[in-house]
């Protein structure tokens, strides 16, 4: 058996997937996103538990692509992806042990990149440089 990533049990996960889907039903700019693809939160909050049980307890629990999912959405955006880890961030350390939440906060923020990234690659080509920051 795989140890887990960081100290964290399965009902700390649902809590947090909970906690984090009530903010982003609330939320200005993310709730409408979500709330144009998502008709049933309890399925895609247990959908979501899954993903984080798998990614950080190593269950075999979870079967789905969020990379596509992002993707085939058609308004998810890269510039969403640093306020969902920011509500995401503030929910872990709001429900977590500071180790487990700096521990999945580092696991979402590499997660995060890499999907902002794909997200980036579906966008247009730009004809003026890129914008450096």
């Amino acid at each position: 058996m795989i140890p887990a990533r960081f100290p964290v049990t399965p009902e700390q996960i649902d809590r947090v997937v909970a906690v984090f889907y009530a903010a982003i039903r609330r939320h200005e700019l993310l709730g409408p996103i979500f709330s144009g693809h998502v008709t049933d939160w309890p399925a895609h909050e247990a959908k979501i538990a899954a993903f984080w049980r798998n990614a950080i307890l190593y269950e075999r629990s979870y079967d789905g692509s969020p990379m596509h999912a992002h993707m085939r959405a058609g308004d998810v955006e890269p510039e969403h992806f640093p306020v969902w880890l920011m509500l995401f961030d503030e929910t872990l350390r709001r429900t977590l042990p500071e180790e487990a939440a700096a521990g999945w906060s580092a696991l979402a923020h590499r997660i995060g990149a890499g999907l902002r990234m794909g997200v980036e690659n579906m966008q247009p080509v730009r004809r003026n440089p890129p914008v450096l920051r």
